[in-house]
């Protein structure tokens, strides 16, 4: 056997050379309608099981409603108390969770394959028999409120806050916040109707995803298929239009520390979803600007400069609209110089196309990335969700590979004009 020299580098393959494929998935029905999506893989007896609900912010009545029925569903059954719920999971060494977002809510489920059958009923239990104990409600009332008092003190929770409803409005989903007010006027009443509609008899689509014991699908039709659930239609989002110009006020200062040292800097536009025929490209050209380490603003203002610790920017993962976003946190003394290195940087995207060796440095970026979000099956299918609950199949997959390989410099200049110009940017610093 040949000894391997070891006094030569091996040699450095670049992402852009390599052949990407996306594992296909399985899809079952219930016997009610319900799809499930299934990836049976991975060298571990491990299952990660997610219930996604179509009871996210956009569907409440009333502010706050969502995350708090999405919350308090594991506070209490019939027949169990929250902490006899969490005492089962704990048993059998599972993990579950629940998440409330814009448009979706979930439940998830970590567990040894050999102990799903234990745990299925329980989970059900929790869709069918929530009773919302009304000491539990004012428990996470309370909780929520000191968290959010806590919160109202940091210049970067704020001006998370505040830039959404700068791009969004304070009445749209992705706008809205949470506050003191809208927690005081939840009722019990708020939460067991909402979970009646959107849980005991709202729609969902359910992803199971590792070792998958052979008689799961058998198991999640017994506890499952036979709910008063209906099959969710997930249509893809025409891109909304975008304004022809922004209002005058774009610029927003706010004062929340005094004595503060840093500030918290956003600057933001409106931008289509992912089913905008630019989306793809737009993704080469952000990672780029702003959406590696060694991006031109990572460059600029945290190498050259010392103004920030990092910067990064990003097209926010909306399903209806999307918003182009640039973020970071600098001394307070240099916010505004901070704000002025970002538009100089989008200029230079605009009067100069950026070489070769610098794109590919890019181009490598994110296939590997992506190529790391194709290790194991909960990524792998945690892909497929997106693409899924966003109305897309697997040639979304192909087409940004495709795109990341082959868009050219001269098109990326073309698109920083389009998109890059600072009159079409909020910007907002809270200090």
């Amino acid at each position: 056997m040949a000894m391997i020299n070891r006094t030569i580098a091996p040699e450095i393959k670049n992402a852009v050379d390599f052949t990407f494929s996306l594992k296909p998935i399985e899809k079952w029905t219930l016997d009610n309608g319900v799809e499930v999506y299934a990836l049976n893989a991975g060298e571990e007896e491990v299952v990660q099981l997610e219930w996604v609900f179509f009871a996210g912010n956009s569907h409440e009545p009333k502010n706050m409603v969502a995350s708090a029925t999405n919350f308090m569903l594991k506070n209490g059954t019939s027949t169990r108390n929250a902490f006899e719920i969490n005492e089962h999971f704990e048993f059998y060494g599972s993990y579950l969770n629940r998440n409330c977002y814009n448009e979706t809510s979930n439940i998830t489920l970590h567990s040894l394959s050999k102990h799903v059958e234990a745990l299925l009923p329980v989970v059900q239990e929790l869709v069918t028999d929530a009773v919302f104990p009304q000491e539990e409600m004012d428990i996470f009332i309370q909780n929520t409120k000191q968290r959010l008092e806590v919160n109202l003190k940091k210049c970067d929770f704020v001006a998370n806050r505040e830039i959404d409803v700068l791009i969004y409005g304070k009445d749209h989903p992705y706008g809205k916040y949470s506050s003191a007010e809208s927690l005081d006027a939840l009722t019990r009443e708020d939460l067991v109707q909402f979970y009646e509609q959107h849980y005991r008899q709202g729609s969902c689509i359910l992803f199971v995803s590792g070792k998958l014991p052979a008689n799961l699908q058998a198991l999640l039709n017994q506890y499952f298929g036979q709910l008063k659930w209906s099959k969710a239609t997930v249509k893809p989002k025409s891109p909304l239009a975008l304004p022809n110009a922004l209002p005058a006020n774009r610029q927003v200062r706010i004062m929340n520390d005094e004595n503060g040292v840093q500030g918290a800097v956003r600057i933001a536009r409106h931008f289509p979803n992912r089913h905008h025929p630019d989306f793809q490209e737009v993704q080469v050209l952000n990672t780029l600007f702003g959406g590696f380490f060694g991006s031109r603003l990572m460059s600029n203002i945290r190498e050259e400069k010392g103004y920030t610790y990092g910067i990064y920017s990003y097209l926010q993962n909306h399903v209806e609209q999307s918003a182009w976003m640039i973020s970071t946190e600098a001394g307070r003394d240099v916010c505004e110089a901070t704000i002025a290195e970002v538009y100089k940087e989008m200029e230079i995207l605009r009067n100069e196309p950026v070489d070769e060796e610098e794109l590919l440095l890019v181009r490598n970026f994110m296939l590997g990335s992506i190529l790391g979000d194709l290790d194991g099956p909960f990524q792998i299918m945690g892909r497929w969700k997106g693409y899924i609950l966003h109305g897309d199949d697997e040639s979304y997959f192909y087409r940004a590979i495709e795109t990341i390989k082959t868009v050219s410099a001269e098109r990326l200049q073309e698109l920083a004009n389009q998109y890059l110009q600072q009159e079409l940017f909020y910007e907002m610093v809270v200090v």
